[in-house]
């Protein structure tokens, strides 16, 4: 396993595969905004929907905030597309991620079988810089949006 990602640290170049076929790189995709990245277990995993319901949510508070967000997990197109249409979510989410090099490039933790993204959370600066990782080896333990806007608020003001 790679080391953990701490603040301070360059978030590393991810291709994520949106459905519909399109891409987005991390952090670039982010456009210099503070962002959050979402890696969750899957569309049957009840702590990730309550998570995902969460952040979209908040999308307008942590939009005022100059604040993307991204998620990412192992399903297939299919699944993911189901997943953000039954949840309407309207930020990006990612599918196929490869676990094994998902957790290479950012210590994120992996489930062996069936394999998937333990859940994993980062808030990013506008430069692509982890402000905060959350690792989590099991179901709970996640970032919530109320914490990420506070963060950033706190960041915002202490800028400088």
């Amino acid at each position: 396993m790679t080391d953990l990602l701490h603040p301070g640290d360059t978030f590393p170049g991810l291709t994520v595969d949106l459905p519909g076929g399109g891409t987005a790189v991390l952090p670039d995709a982010l456009g210099g905004h503070f962002g959050v990245v979402l890696f969750y277990r899957g569309s049957w995993c009840p702590y990730c929907n309550a998570q995902l319901r969460a952040f979209q949510r908040a999308q307008d508070a942590l939009g005022e905030l100059g604040v993307r967000v991204i998620a990412l997990s192992v399903d297939d197109e299919a699944t993911t597309q189901a997943l953000v249409d039954r949840l309407k979510l309207t930020f990006p989410v990612g599918h196929g991620a490869d676990a094994r090099a998902v957790a290479a490039a950012t210590g994120a933790f992996v489930n062996p079988d069936p394999e998937h993204l333990q859940s994993t959370g980062f808030v990013l600066d506008p430069q692509g810089r982890v402000v905060v990782a959350v690792y989590s080896n099991g179901a709970i333990g996640r970032l919530v949006p109320e914490d990420v806007a506070g963060l950033v608020r706190y960041v915002k003001e202490h800028a400088g």
